[in-house]
């Protein structure tokens, strides 16, 4: 497949090391000169994705000369103090359901906000100017923060308050799991395929078992959503979705 023209502007990617966040971060190589990842510690249950990050990108680097020339650094922010607020059953032993509130347990309030808040301050400093993120309105958890109209809103935000001109980028906002698949195929074949399926995270309880789509326990609702992402587009003959 042919390269596009590389946007000589910056791009940072918020960088978890699961299937979502490895998508956007080949999304984001194809297409930016100077790619740098962020992460966060926020006291997670699955911090096994801390080191997943790690492997991710070393893995990436191995399969792709090209895109490892333009990866830069990866910066690792703690935030456990924002994650004790919360109490949900990501930062907590909690059983994953849905609350009285019609939100999973599983939702951290704020998360997304705070996170690409630390992002933009770090992206300032480095003098990147596009924020990438994985966030996803249409195969996902119900979280607000996910919606794009949540993002927009804190993109004017930040823009005003730091007197820039950042873009959050979400190139996965409106694709199903089946289609998340996809678009890793068509920006890196089945070697991106398989860096997603062997080195990436995404189960909630840190499990590791391996499965066809990836690792992972299986029965939760970030293992349930890859499963049958993954399901649905072997049936479909695994075609790419052009980026």
């Amino acid at each position: 497949m042919t390269e596009p023209p590389l946007i000589d502007q910056g791009a940072l990617v918020l960088f978890s090391g699961g299937q979502d966040s490895t998508a956007c971060l080949a999304w984001a190589l194809r297409r930016y000169a100077r790619v740098e990842t962020v992460g966060f510690d926020y006291g997670q249950r699955h911090a096994v994705e801390l080191e997943a990050r790690g492997a991710v990108r070393d893995a990436i680097v191995r399969a792709f000369p090209d895109w490892a020339a333009r990866l830069g650094p990866d910066h690792a922010l703690d935030l456990r103090a924002f994650g004790a607020i919360g109490e949900t059953a990501l930062t907590g032993e909690r059983a994953i359901e849905v609350t009285a509130r019609g939100l999973p347990s599983t939702f951290v309030p704020g998360r997304n906000l705070v996170f690409l808040t630390y992002a933009a301050a770090l992206a300032d400093r480095r003098g990147l100017s596009a924020l990438v993120g994985g966030m996803c309105e249409t195969d996902y958890s119900g979280y607000p923060d996910c919606r794009r109209d949540t993002l927009d809103a804190l993109e004017t935000a930040l823009n005003l308050g730091m007197e820039q001109a950042f873009s959050i980028e979400t190139p996965l906002m409106w694709l199903t799991k089946a289609q998340t698949w996809a678009l890793a195929k068509a920006l890196g074949g089945e070697a991106l395929v398989a860096v997603t399926v062997e080195d990436s995270h995404t189960c909630y309880l840190g499990d590791r078992t391996p499965h066809d789509w990836g690792k992972g326990c299986g029965s939760c609702p970030a293992c349930a959503l890859r499963a049958r992402g993954w399901s649905e587009w072997t049936q479909a003959g695994r075609p790419a979705l052009e980026p």
